[in-house]
């Protein structure tokens, strides 16, 4: 066995209750390298990746750090061999200071046992000087819950570079950064690369991948497709391996006419003057409505505003020509309005619940017996019916809705919604996180309800998706709208210029 690669992992097996998670996978990283792991969302890459980390003991392979054979079975023996993790939801603990998030559970201590402190000093320049290693400005007394989310990923993988962590996953490391935020993201890998070590970098970023990595692997159903040289491939050429065949279309053909106008929303404001002030649009029956802007830009915070999550200071909301007034979400929903959350994982899904359970939750009512009691057996049907229709892969509607791939929970909770039977679907960031197998069918299903008469709202980070999928696309920055422009003729320079003006004295 030659150290040759920093890490192997040899024909690695995992299965779950009717799934076969993972066939026979094999993974090799050289040192000091990024290594792009790539994959439609359910090939693979997180159980693959938790099997390494500890999180789960694979049913069968091997697994060898700097050459040497390891039998990981926790996050912490992963770390003490040199392995580090980085997760898509990023987990501080708000309330602590910076260096104390980076040394928890290893606090520095002094005097003698049974009188031993925590040498605060210490950590304070252990802190500073790694930071200055790693070129990061980061204040370590600050209060971690009041830093941003890229400072608060520089802080994680401060703590990573802290264990002498010779490989580190990302997974999806760019999902909630800007452009600015990511271009310090790639700055810090690139030291790191230069240091040898290993970076395993998960993304649906076709471009951030053939930018900044050194090698791809690709997954498909829990196996192995193959390993490339970056400079080899294409975003056309890791698209057909990802799923098994051409997409030469990104976008489904829009076959939708919009209609009347069916909400016109009229100088909306919060009462916090940060937030969206002065808002007016309207939206029409059977039209997609993007919603661009940067960070910061109160997109989320105004179509939660819509749907009764957030307080309104000043402004109307009228529904087919009638002036409503929505103070909660049963408001909204009694107006036909239905939200898809930006977070999936902290305020969409139940992760202890069925499929069944996370499918019926919002409309309990439709499925009580004379008796007040639940029908099961008509909201299994209508959950099952609805896992054929979006195309949910999952064994069953009695499987946990945790184990399912990103991806695939977002289509039982557009089922969810869909099961109110909602006139207008306020969706933020439907396909964060998703691949773009996944995408290209949540896009589908999104076409198909507009061609159904329904009025959609659509927030998206990512340009080329608003401008393929949305009729109009509106336009924040700083909580006031910029501007509405005809999706066919507006350009990605047009939607940055309007999303880049600064708010007015």
């Amino acid at each position: 066995m030659t150290q040759q690669y920093a890490l192997e992992m040899r024909s690695i097996s995992k299965a779950f209750p009717g799934v076969q998670a993972l066939s026979d996978v094999t993974l090799k990283v050289r040192p000091g390298t990024v290594h792009a792991l790539m994959g439609e969302n359910g090939a693979g890459k997180s159980t693959l990746m938790k099997c390494l980390f500890g999180i789960y003991r694979p049913d069968a392979g091997e697994i060898y750090i700097q050459g040497v054979r390891k039998d990981i079975h926790s996050s912490r023996m992963a770390m003490d061999n040199g392995v580090a993790m980085i997760h898509q939801e990023l987990h501080p603990v708000p309330h602590r200071n910076v260096m104390e998030n980076i040394w928890l559970g290893r606090f520095p201590m002094k005097g003698f046992w049974p009188l031993q402190f925590v040498d605060h000093r210490r950590m304070y320049e252990e802190t500073v000087k790694l930071f200055a290693d790693l070129e990061m400005n980061i204040d370590p007394l600050a209060r971690t819950g009041s830093l941003s989310v890229s400072k608060i990923q520089s802080i994680e993988i401060a703590k990573a570079v802290s264990f002498q962590s010779r490989v580190i996953v990302m997974d999806e490391p760019t999902s909630s950064l800007t452009g600015n935020e990511v271009e310090q993201l790639f700055k810090i890998i690139n030291r790191l690369r230069d240091r040898g070590v290993s970076i395993i970098y998960i993304s649906h970023k076709m471009e951030e991948i053939l930018r900044i990595s050194d090698e791809v692997s690709i997954m498909r159903d829990g196996k192995p497709i193959g390993t490339w040289q970056a400079e080899e491939l294409t975003t056309d050429l890791i698209i057909t391996r990802m799923v098994g065949r051409d997409l030469t279309e990104r976008y489904p053909e829009r076959l939708h006419q919009p209609g009347k106008v069916v909400m016109e929303v009229d100088r909306l404001s919060s009462p916090n003057l940060k937030s969206f002030q002065d808002v007016s649009f309207s939206l029409r029956k059977g039209e997609v409505l993007g919603v661009g802007g940067l960070v910061g830009a109160q997109r989320t915070e105004l179509i939660e505003a819509l749907f009764g999550l957030r307080a309104i200071s000043g402004g109307t909301i009228r529904i087919n020509g009638k002036k409503v007034r929505i103070k909660s979400p049963a408001d909204a929903k009694k107006q036909r309005i239905a939200l898809l959350t930006e977070e999936r994982r902290a305020t969409g899904i139940f992760p202890v619940l069925s499929i069944y359970e996370n499918t019926i939750i919002a409309n309990l009512t439709r499925y009580r017996s004379a008796f007040i009691l639940l029908n099961e057996r008509k909201g299994r049907q209508e959950a099952a019916a609805h896992v054929d229709k979006l195309r949910t892969k999952t064994p069953s509607v009695d499987t946990p809705i945790r184990n399912l791939s990103g991806g695939n929970q977002q289509k039982v909770l557009l089922a969810r919604w869909l099961l109110t039977d909602p006139d207008i679907l306020l969706l933020d960031e439907p396909t964060r996180g998703i691949d773009v197998g996944a995408k290209y069918e949540i896009y589908t299903i999104i076409t198909q309800l507009a061609l159904q008469g329904k009025s959609i709202i659509m927030i998206s980070s990512e340009m080329p998706e608003l401008i393929g999928m949305s009729d109009r696309i509106m336009v924040m920055s700083e909580g006031r709208l910029t501007g509405i422009v005809d999706s066919r003729q507006a350009t990605e320079q047009d939607i940055m210029r309007l999303a880049a003006q600064q708010r007015r004295a």
